[in-house]
């Protein structure tokens, strides 16, 4: 069951999503929702409440700071509500018990082919490759120092997530071929974590905030994303029935300029956001003060070059047994 309120600090779970990413914590007060507009002109459908879904992760920081600075008073009402796992996420979204939800491409089109259409409305993070950050991770105890030793290799990650899209883009760039590509099935991000530091399983495909808690435990990151090309992006998702309701469409528009407002904000004094980062996010202690704030993408929809080589990806994985192509105008995924 989600909540709309408070959600305790506790061992980061994302991931993911998210990673993500991948427990996390809530959105504490910043969680309720912020005034709607009475003042609509007489033709304007006025915009409906909106429920957004998360993993409490570093994406959804422009919210945060939106709600947290009052910045959709009298534009839009709004409220950010949590979720402890992927699995709840998508529930929520399916289920119409969220409006909208941070996520990304796989979940979006896995969400669309089990029936209920999603509509990209906008990149959270990802707009370019230093935007995020994903990679993969091993122990020092293992003695691996490259990526091409995991030849053969089973790595810590979960099937059918960002996480694993990296890992096989990564790998398959250092030269190791798809045959070599072997996973460890590890869905929960703490377990897997523990199980790289302990050696229990030699790499793990991780995100950001973990990769830098390895680090901090002179773990080695291997390879990330950061460099290269831009492969891996967050993305806002919209329930198309509320997309295309006019009340819905109000909403989304509203709060579309309401990330913009905030990501300005970010973006011209990042460290100044650290504590709404830290409120909203779970982080370890050993990082929370040296985290790195990313700079933010102001609102825009995810590309083809961004959306279909993951569609390829998952059909050649057999995760998409239903034909989907992405129009990058619309943010649609249309069923062939």
């Amino acid at each position: 069951m989600t909540t709309t309120t408070t959600l305790s600090r506790r061992s980061f779970m994302a991931s993911a999503a998210a990673l993500a990413a991948l427990g996390l914590a809530g959105c504490g007060s910043q969680g309720g929702s912020s005034a709607a507009s009475s003042t609509e002109g007489a033709d304007a459908p006025k915009p409906m409440k909106l429920k957004v879904g998360t993993l409490p992760t570093e994406d959804l920081l422009p919210l945060w700071v939106a709600l947290s600075k009052g910045l959709a008073e009298g534009k839009v009402e709004f409220e950010v509500v949590p979720f402890q796992a992927a699995t709840e996420l998508i529930a929520g979204i399916s289920s119409g018990a969220v409006d909208m939800a941070m996520t990304d491409p796989m979940v979006a089109a896995s969400v669309t082919a089990g029936g209920t259409p999603l509509q990209l409305a906008w990149v959270t993070l990802g707009e370019t490759a230093q935007q995020g950050r994903f990679g993969i991770m091993t122990s020092p105890k293992t003695g691996i120092t490259s990526l091409s030793q995991l030849d053969g290799v089973p790595v810590g990650v979960g099937s059918n997530t960002i996480l694993e899209y990296v890992m096989d883009r990564l790998m398959l760039d250092a030269g190791i071929p798809q045959s070599g590509i072997k996973v460890e099935e590890m869905q929960k991000l703490p377990v897997r974590f523990q199980a790289m530091m302990a050696g229990e399983v030699k790499a793990a495909a991780l995100p950001g905030s973990l990769l830098a808690l390895g680090e901090a435990k002179g773990c080695i990151t291997l390879a990330d994303d950061t460099a290269g090309d831009n492969i891996s992006q967050s993305v806002m998702a919209v329930r198309q029935n509320v997309i295309e309701s006019p009340a819905g469409a109000a909403a989304v528009e509203a709060l579309t300029e309401v990330w913009d407002a905030a990501v300005a904000l970010i973006n011209a004094d990042r460290e100044s956001f650290r504590s709404v980062l830290l409120e909203n996010a779970n982080l370890s202690d050993a990082v929370k003060e040296t985290y790195p704030i990313s700079e933010y993408p102001m609102a825009s929809k995810p590309t083809s070059a961004m959306v279909d080589p993951v569609l390829t990806w998952m059909r050649d994985k057999g995760y998409l047994t239903v034909g989907l192509r992405y129009d990058e105008s619309t943010g649609k995924f249309i069923k062939e």
